[in-house]
């Protein structure tokens, strides 16, 4: 199963998509990146590394894996978290980047008080361009399980299964990651709830 983890910083990511990508969209990728690191500033992910790393590993998934170069879909795929996880406005995204990326963005932040199961579950009606967000976002997020607690393991494996792997039908390239990803991780069936 491939991983993607190549991409730690703004300049490991800008010289790989500079040969798969126009300059514009290059240019707009960093305009975001920035944006993203200002925004989420130090927060960290749950294992202790900075959290721009998530999102230009999403960004990886995207590009060197599923082959995307949709400029809204992949700034997207940079700033999915910025409604849910910091002070950042929809309104602000669109002015920035546009109204396609902010609707995108909306589709995957998950409601302030909504239940994780329902918001996932949604998706099946979101936009295509929300479902390929989503899924080189979850893609980042799985891809290196082991290094979680194995509660955390074990819950977001089923979540994996029962709600984004059904969206990866959506993508060829998607639909053969995970159902590899989950061959490698099916053993996470028998634990213990």
């Amino acid at each position: 199963m491939e991983t993607f983890t190549s991409w730690p910083s703004w300049a490991h990511a800008e010289a790989h998509l500079g040969r798969a990508l126009p300059p514009s969209t290059v240019g707009d990728l960093g305009r975001a990146v920035a944006f993203a690191a200002r925004e989420h500033g130090a927060q960290q992910r749950p294992t202790g590394r900075p959290y721009v790393e998530h999102l230009l590993e999403a960004l990886e998934v995207a590009v060197a894996g599923a082959g995307l170069s949709e400029r809204d879909v992949l700034v997207a795929t940079v700033l999915h978290d910025v409604l849910e996880d910091t002070p950042c406005t929809e309104e602000e995204l669109a002015r920035e980047f546009g109204p396609r990326v902010a609707e995108t963005v909306r589709w995957v932040t998950r409601p302030p008080g909504a239940a994780k199961a329902d918001h996932l579950a949604a998706l099946v009606r979101a936009p295509r361009q929300a479902v390929l967000v989503k899924l080189s976002d979850r893609a980042s997020n799985v891809q290196e399980l082991q290094r979680m607690p194995w509660r955390f393991q074990r819950r977001y494996y089923a979540e994996t299964v029962a709600y984004v792997m059904p969206l990866a039908g959506i993508h060829p390239w998607f639909a053969e990651w995970y159902a590899r990803w989950r061959d490698r991780w099916r053993h996470v069936e028998r634990w213990p709830a």
